[in-house]
Order: structure tokens, then C-alpha cells, then sequence
């Protein structure tokens, strides 16, 4: 049996594709209110293909529960936050679920750490805690860290199709969690050393990283000089080596703006394009903002709260709003002039902003210039509704004449 602690975006997502492929689950989260949702036969959040999926383990015999459970593999997949001010990683949730799987767990038990950390996290935080419990390292309790490699929108075909990395002290362990994981994963699943396996996650995220702040950064220097940066990356991108990406209103969700700060904080003499590169990415919702105040003394819109931004989740037609741009915004709009732009989203069903609106048509009846933030499917497809409005357009999706751009 495996207990998967932690059931959020990634760990239930993760619990319900080893149980609908043959795996005995057991979900454990001390969100009560989380797990009796499940229980009742609902899911927590809404992706695409997460309902068939979770219909699935069900039928498989999934369980749901509060309590950590006496058995042999543990994937903890729970939230590591960075503090703001250090760029450290907090492990403090990692540390709390290995404590409590040390409770129950019986000799020999495989402890697997899913949730993305900073290089040397499982040597600094991990270790000290199984040993401070008395356990040998390697004979009464195995570590392995398997960083996951998925986003929102896609989770259920990229947890089946994306390649894996298996970091273990020994590689017996390593094939031994690989062939649990191998009862869903179609890609690769690379066994190697701890230490690699936290440095590949956090890298491949700060690769991206490093790559939006550039097309965002290019998109600065265009509007500097009144040139089109779209037009501008489409003919640069005819170069056979080179892959400008599509600038945009910054950078959000828990991975991408997040990671990379881990390598920022333990090494922060050896980063500085790196940090560099976060803080351009950081810098957009601010610069939207300014090119929402040109615009509107452009067309001498005098009222703040005849703005509205359409959008908050961090990209399109998820429910995620975790460091959205938008909500980075709305929180230098409140620094300048305090609340007055209007907010919706047809993904967030529950008030998170003031001036939140959850009917689209009573949202545009309301405001006279709308910021597109997020490209929703429903937008792509109602964009004649935005006709007769004046559009800033942060996602280069609108067509309309007259259309501002970044």
C-alpha cells in the first residue's frame, strides 16, 4: 500500500493515478473539510480529465483520510513555500509530514519526497529529522525524492506521458519506487542521487524562467521605442536555433516564480542572471499597470473603476490562482490609488478580490476598458463582446482594431 500525504493539485492528482492502475492508496490530508469533500465523492478542484480519474480510483477501492497510515511507501506531495525575504525555501511542511510518517511507519519504510525543494534540502532538513528519531538512514527508513514534473491544465496526460527522475541513496530503492511510478508513466523514469534529482526540478524551472523574462524584457525594450515585439520574435523565430517565447503580464503559479528563487537564496553570489531574470519576470504586473494608466489618460478615462481586468487565475482555464499576475496587479494598484479595478474570471467561482464579477456580460456592461489577462477559452470565443470596448491585450490574443498591446 502507498499513503500519499498531502492532497492538493499535485498529490491527489498523483493518488488517483496509482489507484486507477492497480496500486492500493490510501490519501491522507489534515484539511478535514478537504478530505470529507472527497469522501462525498467530489474533487477539490476543477482539471481536465480529474473527474473520470477520480471516478476511477474510486472504483479501484482509493481511500480518504486525516490519518497517516501503517505501511511501506509514503509519497509526500505537500506545499513548499519560499520565504519572500530570504529566497529560502521552507521546508517546514515537508518536515511536519515526515515526523508524522515516522510515527506509524514500520521498519524499512520508503519515504518519498514529491514536493519541489532547493538543492540539499533532503541533506539539511530530511536526514536530521529521521535520525533525530532514532532511525538508521538506509536500514530502517529509505529516502527518495521524486520531484514532480506537471501542470495545471494538463496534470492527468502529463503524469502519464512526461518523463520521471528517481533520486535515491541507493539504487535498489530507486528501481523499487520506479516500478511503483512505472504503473502509470509512459515517459522515462531516470534513477539517480538525491542531490541531482532536487537540482534537475528546480532547474528546468528556472530555464523557463529565464526565458519568459527575456521575451518580457524584449517586449520593455519595444515599447520604448514604439516597435513590434510580436513582429519582432515571429520573423527572429524563423532562425532555425532560435525560440523567442510569447511575452506576457508576468508569471505565476506555484512553480516558475517560485523555484528558481530556491537557487537565488542558496546561492546568491553565484545567480545574479538568474535573479535578474526573476525580477524582470516580477516587474510586469507593474508594467501592465503603467500601460493601463497611459491608456486611459490616451482616451481620457478619468475613473479607475471603469477598468476592468479580465482574468485571475495564472494561466488559462485552470482554477489556479496561486501568484497570478493579476493578483500581483491588484496589489500595486492598492499601493497607488487603492481598490477600484473591476475583476472577473469564469474559472473562480468563490470571491477572492473586491469588485469581483462572476457574470460576463454584467462585467463588461460595467467597465469601458478591459485588460485581458488570462486567454480563457470562453474569451477566445465570445471576442466579439469586447467590440465597441477599448482592449489592452497582455496574452496577443485579441484581434480586434484598435487593440492595445503591451
Amino acid at each position: 500500500m502507498v499513503n500519499v500525504i498531502g492532497l492538493g493539485y499535485i498529490g491527489l492528482p498523483t493518488a488517483l493515478m496509482l489507484a486507477s492502475h492497480g496500486v492500493e492508496v490510501v490519501g491522507t490530508d489534515y484539511n478535514r473539510d478537504l478530505v470529507a469533500t472527497l469522501n462525498a465523492g467530489k474533487t477539490t478542484f476543477q482539471e481536465k480529465g480529474l473527474d473520470a480519474l477520480f471516478a476511477a480510483a474510486v472504483q479501484s477501492g482509493i481511500q480518504f483520510t486525516t490519518a497517516y497510515q501503517k505501511t511501506d511507501t509514503y509519497i509526500i506531495s505537500v506545499p513548499t513555500p519560499y520565504d519572500k525575504f530570504s529566497k529560502k525555501v521552507d521546508a517546514g511542511y515537508v518536515v511536519a509530514a515526515v515526523k508524522d510518517a515516522l510515527q506509524v511507519c514500520p521498519k524499512g519504510a520508503v519515504i518519498v519526497v514529491e514536493s519541489t525543494v532547493s538543492p540539499g534540502t533532503m541533506d539539511k532538513y530530511v536526514r536530521p529529522v529521521v535520525e533525530d528519531a532514532g532511525f538508521v538512514i538506509g536500514e530502517d527508513i529509505h529516502l527518495v525524492h521524486a520531484p514532480e514534473r506537471i501542470i495545471p491544465g494538463n496534470m492527468v496526460y502529463e503524469l502519464e506521458h512526461n518523463s520521471r527522475t528517481i533520486g535515491a541513496d541507493e539504487p535498489a530503492i530507486g528501481e523499487q519506487i520506479k516500478a511503483i511510478y512505472s504503473s502509470f508513466c509512459k515517459g522515462d523514469i531516470v534513477v539517480t542521487d538525491i542531490r541531482t534529482a532536487e537540482m534537475t526540478k528546480v532547474i528546468e524551472n528556472t530555464f523557463r524562467a529565464v526565458n519568459i523574462a527575456f521575451a518580457n524584457e524584449l517586449t520593455k525594450i519595444c515599447r520604448h521605442d514604439g516597435m513590434d515585439v510580436q513582429e519582432i520574435i515571429r520573423i527572429c523565430n524563423m532562425h532555425p536555433r532560435v525560440n523567442i517565447l510569447s511575452p506576457g503580464p508576468g508569471v505565476g503559479g506555484h512553480c516558475i516564480p517560485v523555484d528558481p528563487w530556491f537557487l537565488v537564496g542558496d546561492y546568491p553570489s553565484l545567480t545574479r542572471v538568474v535573479g535578474e531574470a526573476l525580477r524582470v519576470n516580477e516587474s510586469m504586473p507593474e508594467f501592465v499597470l503603467q500601460r493601463v494608466y497611459e491608456i486611459m489618460k490616451e482616451i481620457d478615462l478619468r475613473d479607475i473603476s471603469k477598468v476592468g481586468l479580465y482574468g485571475l487565475t495564472y494561466k488559462e482555464d485552470v482554477d489556479d490562482y496561486r501568484e497570478s499576475p493579476t493578483l500581483q496587479l491588484l496589489e500595486c494598484q492598492a499601493k497607488h490609488l487603492g481598490q477600484g479595478l473591476k475583476v472577473y474570471d469564469p474559472m473562480v467561482e468563490r470571491d477572492i478580490v473586491p469588485n469581483q464579477y462572476h457574470d460576463l456580460d454584467q462585467f463588461l456592461n460595467d467597465v469601458e476598458l478591459v485588460v485581458l489577462m488570462v486567454g480563457h477559452s470562453e474569451i477566445k470565443e465570445k471576442m466579439d463582446k469586447l467590440a465597441g470596448k477599448t482592449v489592452l491585450d497582455t496574452r496577443f490574443i485579441c484581434k480586434l482594431d484598435g487593440t492595445y498591446r503591451l
